[in-house]
């Protein structure tokens, strides 16, 4: 098919390799303008748009939508399809009526549950057990076109939102591969949402981070898991920010919350339940494991971590 792809982040990246490595003729590539990054604020692109240049490519990068300068571009191009996968924009009426079969989008999650921005993380947050990737053809709303295939898959007990994206965007790949011929073929139809079960996934902020420990310790984990790749979740210690990049459910443990119940491991208990607190960062040092932070501060049982 003659496509052309929208997409951003690293995400997206294994679906675009997927279609150039399928044979589909993909005449342009949109994706995000460069960005600053860092304390040196160098201009960096986006995953993308390193991966179209490096396979010859062209690529696009407009900073406007809606002013028809876009879907214009997209009528000379006459692509079959347009590809759709952690674009980061919401494509306007006049582009999503170009391509002969419409707009096809990748979405991380069972829709219509976590319809939004961060669908990979909500659904660690919320404890999910099953997740998947989605394929629907866009409509004008946020999420809300009609689904082509599903593909499901178990989230680990201690998986985290970082690490659920790789096995997704692997996932959403292979369900790109297989939605395409079926759409030219006629062979699919689309399924509308149902509303009833539709749920939101908005873009998460710093403020999500700060952990509470009165709360279950399984409320918790699901915090660090959702968070691990921003905001991650932090606590206090002794006046400096302390991000806990892992944790593991210990059920049967019992404290105050906050409380060390076990220095050596660093167990901390929790409203219901405790953590281990397996990976930590104290604020302006390197990731360590909870042991040696705790063998570290010479932290002593039924010490509060938050003191």
């Amino acid at each position: 098919m003659r496509l052309v792809f929208m997409g951003t982040p690293q995400f997206a990246v294994p679906v675009l390799a997927r279609l150039i490595a399928d044979g589909h003729e993909i005449p342009a590539v949109y994706t995000q303008p460069d960005k600053p990054v860092g304390r040196g604020h160098r201009m960096s692109m986006p995953p993308v748009k390193a991966l179209a240049l490096e396979k010859g490519i062209p690529v696009r990068q407009p900073v406007k939508l809606k002013d028809g300068a876009v879907a214009e571009e997209l009528r000379q191009i006459a692509p079959d399809a347009a590809v759709v996968v952690a674009y980061g924009r919401i494509l306007p009426p006049d582009i999503l009526a170009v391509p002969k079969y419409g707009c096809v989008n990748l979405h991380a999650s069972l829709l219509p549950r976590h319809r939004g921005a961060a669908p990979i993380q909500w659904s660690v947050l919320c404890g999910d057990r099953v997740t998947g990737v989605t394929s629907m053809l866009m409509d004008e709303g946020m999420d809300t076109g009609n689904i082509l295939l599903q593909r499901e898959t178990p989230i680990g007990e201690d998986e985290t939102a970082s690490e659920l994206s790789e096995r997704l965007s692997e996932m959403g790949a292979q369900c790109i591969a297989e939605t395409l011929p079926l759409l030219e073929a006629g062979k699919i139809t689309p399924v509308r949402q149902d509303e009833s079960f539709a749920t939101r996934a908005p873009m998460l902020t710093k403020e999500m981070g700060k952990i509470d420990f009165a709360r279950p310790a399984v409320e918790i984990h699901n915090q660090v898991r959702g968070l691990s790749g921003w905001p991650t979740a932090y606590t206090m210690f002794e006046g400096k920010l302390l991000k806990i990049r892992r944790t593991r459910l210990v059920p049967d443990a019992q404290g105050r919350p906050g409380e060390v119940i076990d220095a050596k491991k660093l167990i901390v208990a929790c409203g219901a339940g405790a953590l281990e607190l397996c990976e930590v960062q104290l604020e302006g040092k390197q990731t360590v494991s909870g042991e040696a932070f705790a063998n570290g501060h010479r932290l002593a049982a039924h010490s509060l971590l938050t003191e």
